[in-house]
């Protein structure tokens, strides 16, 4: 290279330094090979990911102005967040464990209520168990139980996004409301099943008798684009087991996990752990109800765990909806009923799910008939092989002939997993506290 090309040179590279202090100084951004993370309480939901992505897609509270984050750390700070006019987007950040109950139950009691009143008046040796239970106590008791219903449930408005914080955020003795509402988002957070602290005693449940409770962890309720990502859902602190027993039934205190009912449409949940409960997942929660649910109830499921559940994971009405990639641990020695519940004109298309049974458990109780539906029911596999589950149910429950092709194709997928990796997957990425 000649004297006057190198002289060129040094002063080309001296001026793109120059050029670059400059640009710093002004605050222009250097490019990065590693850019950060974007907020994940400005995520959405991505493009293609299920029903929740269904037109408009779901976005939540993802374009909320400064003025409309908020950061609570009480269950009274959440509920004054929720409560704001408006439905300009929104994020509530969750920090820490919030408490719906932490005063106890005695801080819903009515002047009166006496429990062991309760259990002396309503006494099937005393009452009989032909006639729903009536008079003071009765009325003590929903007096008690109404205002817990108004103590913890908090209602979200349309473009919210909840997220925890952390890997330790949480909500235990609530009931969260999805209700009439439109562009929800969920995510991030430990959510320990409401205890209903007034369950009603009805005599004419069954041959002998049931408690009943109210309350479910989340209830989505005629609303529509709902993404419910990464949470874990539990029984916690108080299992079925640890809950006493009347009358010789267990005094049930817990309802459902997760509830998608009445009307609500385009639901996509993802990545979630349900853990240590009875009744899990229930879409349309009535046969009659085909006038709000007939043609919606649309919801995807995939990359869920289930572990140590005992029924409707889901249970499904009426709604098209898409099972892929969930993987289904099953216990030795804990109480088992079904996962796919198959119910009034539903049409279930569970497709590439895992399942872990243990000795004695058949996989033909995978599948529940309830009422008669087709579905599809393809590439699944159990204890790592491949299991046609709808033959195995025919085969081993003959009285509950199911019948396949469930007469549409999920097409709103991302990526598609082989079913064989799925239990070490979701076990290290499903539940709350792993949000990328």
């Amino acid at each position: 290279m000649s004297r006057t090309a190198r002289r060129t040179a040094r002063r080309t590279a001296l001026l793109a330094a120059a050029t670059a202090v400059t640009l710093g100084l002004t605050g222009a951004a250097p490019a990065q090979a590693h850019p950060k993370s974007p907020d994940p309480a400005r995520a959405t939901l991505p493009a293609g990911d299920g029903w929740g992505s269904e037109g408009a897609g779901t976005t939540g509270g993802s374009k909320a102005a400064r003025e409309h984050v908020y950061t609570v750390d009480t269950w009274e700070e959440f509920r004054t967040a929720l409560s704001h006019e408006g439905t300009a987007p929104r994020i509530i950040k969750v920090r820490g464990t919030l408490n719906a109950t932490a005063s106890g139950c005695e801080a819903f009691e009515a002047e009166g209520y006496d429990f062991e009143k309760y259990l002396a008046d309503y006494d099937p040796a005393v009452w009989g168990l032909d006639t729903p239970v009536s008079g003071p106590q009765e009325e003590l008791r929903a007096a008690s139980a109404a205002a817990q219903d108004k103590a913890i449930k908090a209602f979200v408005p349309s473009n919210t996004t909840i997220i925890g914080v952390g890997r330790d955020a949480g909500i235990v003795g609530a009931s969260l409301q999805i209700k009439d509402v439109d562009n929800v988002i969920v995510r991030n957070l430990t959510v320990e099943s409401p205890l209903d602290c007034f369950p009603q005693w009805d005599p004419t449940d069954g041959a002998t008798g049931a408690w009943n409770s109210e309350y479910d962890a989340f209830v989505v309720y005629n609303s529509t684009h709902v993404w419910v990502d990464h949470n874990t859902f539990t029984d916690g602190r108080y299992p079925d087991s640890s809950l006493p027993s009347y009358y010789g039934q267990t005094y049930q205190q817990h309802d459902g996990l997760l509830d998608i009912v009445r009307g609500a449409n385009h639901v996509t949940a993802s990545w979630n752990s349900f853990e240590d409960h009875d009744k899990t997942l229930m879409i349309g929660n009535s046969d009659s109800a085909a006038a709000t649910d007939a043609g919606k109830l649309k919801v995807t499921l995939h990359h869920n765990r289930f572990t140590n559940v005992v029924e409707r994971a889901p249970r499904v009405r009426f709604g098209q909806v898409d099972i892929y990639n969930n993987h289904f641990e099953v216990k030795p020695g804990q109480k088992y009923g079904y996962s796919f519940g198959v119910g009034m004109e539903s049409r279930i298309h569970a497709e590439k799910n895992s399942f872990s049974l243990p000795a004695g458990v058949g996989a033909g109780l995978i599948l529940k008939k309830w009422k008669e539906a087709p579905l599809t029911a393809e590439g699944n596999y159990v204890n790592g092989r491949a299991t046609d589950l709808i033959a195995v149910h025919n085969a081993e429950i003959p009285a509950e002939q199911l019948q396949s092709g469930a007469g549409w194709t999920p097409t709103l997928r991302t990526k598609v997993d082989d079913p064989r990796s799925l239990a070490g997957k979701l076990a290290a990425k499903a539940g709350a506290g792993k949000v990328c």
